[in-house]
């Protein structure tokens, strides 16, 4: 089975810009005036994000685990670890996150139907492990994720994806007020794709960094 993608918070299909070489960011967020990126992508070394006046990102950094909230007018140029920032100001902070498994997941972003996003960790084998037990979970296109607890029987949830425009669709646990287990290993399927993955044992539930 092909693998929906994991990662720490929210992942979704390349640019066409960042097709070119691997990923080494997400989008999380943006507030105000910037241009360059948009919410929820990936973006590559070398790529230049433009923030204007009242304008914010917020970038998390797959290999280095580091989120950076810059804001103010300014430039940002992408770096393989961490941004080179110009005039804007910055905020930085270390994150949980699964970085040896960042390239394996975005590595088939382009090609993967579902992604899970906010929490993910790799029963067979976990191949991601999740820092924040409210997943977000993003498809391409309508269907029906289901999830199925192996650790422990009987947990199993069924839930519809559709009607979020915003770079595919998705279903956010945390602002649905749901949460998967702290410890737990499930199986996360839609339509053809599936993978094993993991919550860490001290992950909390609602909004985590993606």
């Amino acid at each position: 089975m092909k693998e929906i993608l994991i990662a720490t918070i929210t992942v979704i299909g390349l640019t066409a810009a960042a097709a070119a070489e691997p990923p080494v960011a997400l989008v999380e967020e943006l507030r105000g005036k910037v241009t360059g990126a948009e919410f929820m992508d990936y973006v590559t070394p070398g790529q230049v994000i433009k923030i204007g006046p009242g304008g914010a990102i917020i970038l998390s950094y797959l290999k280095s685990c580091r989120r950076e909230t810059i804001s103010g007018i300014g430039t940002v140029i992408v770096g393989s670890d961490a941004s080179k920032v110009h005039l804007s100001d910055v905020r930085d902070e270390t994150i949980a996150c699964d970085a040896d498994h960042a390239h394996a997941t975005v590595k088939e972003t382009s090609e993967a139907a579902a992604t899970i996003v906010r929490g993910l960790a790799a029963q067979p084998a976990p191949q991601v492990t999740l820092y924040g037990a409210s997943p977000m979970f993003a498809a391409a296109g309508r269907g029906t994720l289901v999830l199925e607890r192996l650790d422990e029987p009987g947990e199993r949830q069924k839930i519809d994806i559709g009607g979020n425009q915003i770079k595919g669709r998705f279903f956010d646990f945390a602002k649905n007020n749901r949460q998967l287990a702290p410890g737990g290993t499930y199986l996360a399927r839609f339509k053809e794709t599936a993978i094993v993955f993991r919550i860490d044992p001290q992950a909390k539930g609602g909004a985590t960094p993606l």
